[in-house]
């Protein structure tokens, strides 16, 4: 009889995937609706054992119809369903002394199985390391396939439609990996020959070096190919090329051995598709912006800088500084040969100042990122000026957009609702960062007294309720923004960032 497994000698991935509530208030917290894993061999990348249940929550009306529009499990399905405590054996069984794998589970899944048992006060399992396939593939993959949901990944390698069910979407995680490791290994193979773009190809033109420009933009628009078709996309699927070990799916954990060919001459160089020697490097600071992976952008990052008490706003043109002639837009390298509209004025970055405006809308809290954290903006009135130059900004990129041949309907950046007499607005995003689950604004923001005194407002925390009582309807900003573009969620266009913020106090 063989020795049952111990932590130290578990050597199966588990990949597994939560379904939950979506809060439908700040501090409701998620409930586990299912729960889904399946364990596979390292070595071959099969599945050996599988397993899912639905859970049945302590609260059914958290079953909201916005959780039911998300996985479409309802109160029904999960009434006579087993709670979290029942199942809480089977999933430390699986989960415990194993790498746990899986799409953005170090900011979400992993989260929500630490918070389960510790509600029913049981110490969590423990992973012997995590492969976050979110971290990892955009980090080797790049964005050339869109943003890197598992929705989007699995419609650029044709292998289906998400379901949003725990056991199937982990099925299809295992897949998009296998995927996204033989076109990597095919690649190195070859770099010059398959990275140079043919005609028809999903694979987009590196730079010369490899390397991304070091002054790049967001990465959230990119040149999208033409759909792969069956005719260029060769048939990868297990049924495809059989079971062979020698397959180049290679294992997430083993080292990459060259062939009897390899040139000796050359110094050993990491192995790019052993996850193995990734773990120490998917952290969790990795994922902790507000906005998720596929949202992130450049711009974003150098908020932190202005956040810490940097003075300078050199760069941020007066609407009266701008020339509409001046106005253009372009592609430029971001991440392993994809590429991101850049919008210029005169061959720099466009960024605006633009005093007083009025807010129409205060902030709009209602939209969580998948941290829990809310996604903060709020509208303002746009003066003609200021339309005048969104809308060349809006035609410049779009023209390039066009030329990308994005599947995504490109949103104008000015809205107009005729229910108003003076129409014109524009919505201001307040970007924030976290880190170690403490979230920040990541916008300096001022006020400026009756007197004409500035001051720094200085959070103590995050609250979005504060920020609502200080940006209302009816009051006077001051705002310093760019403008980045974005291809998200099958919508793209031009999104307003606020640098700097000062508000007119009543």
């Amino acid at each position: 009889m063989a020795p049952t497994p111990t932590s130290d000698n578990r050597p199966e991935i588990c990949f597994f995937d939560l379904e939950t509530t979506v809060p439908q208030r700040r501090g409701q917290g998620y409930s586990i609706l299912e729960f889904g894993a399946i364990l596979v061999c390292p070595k071959r990348l099969v599945e050996l054992h599988s397993y899912s249940s639905l859970v049945r929550p302590d609260d059914l009306s958290f079953v909201s119809p916005a959780s039911v529009r998300c996985n479409g499990i309802t109160r029904e399905a999960v009434v006579s369903a087993p709670s979290f405590s029942e199942i809480a054996d089977k999933v430390h069984d699986l989960l415990h002394g194993r790498v746990w794998a899986g799409h953005n589970i170090v900011r979400f899944d992993c989260v929500r199985i630490r918070e389960a048992f510790e509600k029913i006060g049981r110490a969590p399992p423990e992973p012997k390391g995590i492969i976050d396939s979110l971290a990892l593939l955009t980090q080797r993959f790049g964005r050339r396939a869109g943003n890197m949901k598992m929705a989007t990944l699995a419609n650029y390698f044709e292998i289906g439609v998400q379901s949003h069910r725990s056991l199937d979407d982990v099925r299809m995680n295992l897949e998009v990996v296998k995927y996204c490791a033989t076109v990597l290994f095919l690649e190195s193979s070859l770099p010059d020959i398959l990275t140079g773009n043919p005609q028809g190809s999903p694979i987009s033109q590196s730079s010369d070096d490899g390397k991304s420009s070091p002054e790049q933009p967001s990465p959230n628009m990119h040149t999208l190919s033409s759909s792969p078709t069956s005719e260029n996309v060769p048939n990868l699927s297990p049924a495809g090329v059989g079971n062979s070990e020698h397959h180049p799916r290679i294992s997430l954990l083993t080292h990459h051995i060259g062939g009897a060919n390899a040139d000796v001459s050359n110094p050993v160089q990491p192995d790019p598709f052993n996850m193995g020697l990734l773990r120490n490097e998917i952290k969790t600071e990795a994922l902790q912006s507000d906005v998720t992976m596929e949202e992130k952008t450049e711009q974003e990052s150098q908020d932190i800088d202005i956040a810490e008490g940097s003075s300078s706003y050199a760069g941020f043109l007066a609407l009266d500084e701008v020339s509409l002639t001046s106005v253009n837009a372009s592609l430029v390298p971001y991440y392993h040969g994809t590429q991101r509209i850049k919008l210029l004025h005169e061959n720099d970055g466009l960024q605006l100042f633009c005093p007083c405006l009025r807010v129409r809308f205060g902030v709009n809290g209602k939209f969580l990122n998948q941290g829990g954290w809310p996604r903060l903006s709020f509208v303002v009135d746009a003066s003609p000026s200021l339309c005048e130059i969104l809308n060349a900004c809006d035609n410049a990129a779009k023209t390039i957009f066009e030329d990308c041949r994005s599947s995504s309907v490109w949103k104008p950046i000015v809205g107009r609702n005729y229910r108003y007499i003076n129409n014109p607005t524009v919505r201001l995003h307040i970007p924030t960062v976290a880190n170690d689950n403490i979230a920040r604004y990541a916008a300096e923001i001022h006020q400026k007294d009756s007197s004409g005194t500035v001051q720094k407002l200085v959070f103590s925390k995050f609250d979005a309720a504060e920020l609502g009582n200080l940006i209302r309807g009816g009051i006077f900003v001051d705002a310093f923004f760019s403008l980045d573009t974005y291809d998200y969620q099958q919508n793209a266009g031009i999104r307003l960032v606020a640098k700097k913020l000062v508000i007119h106090s009543d």
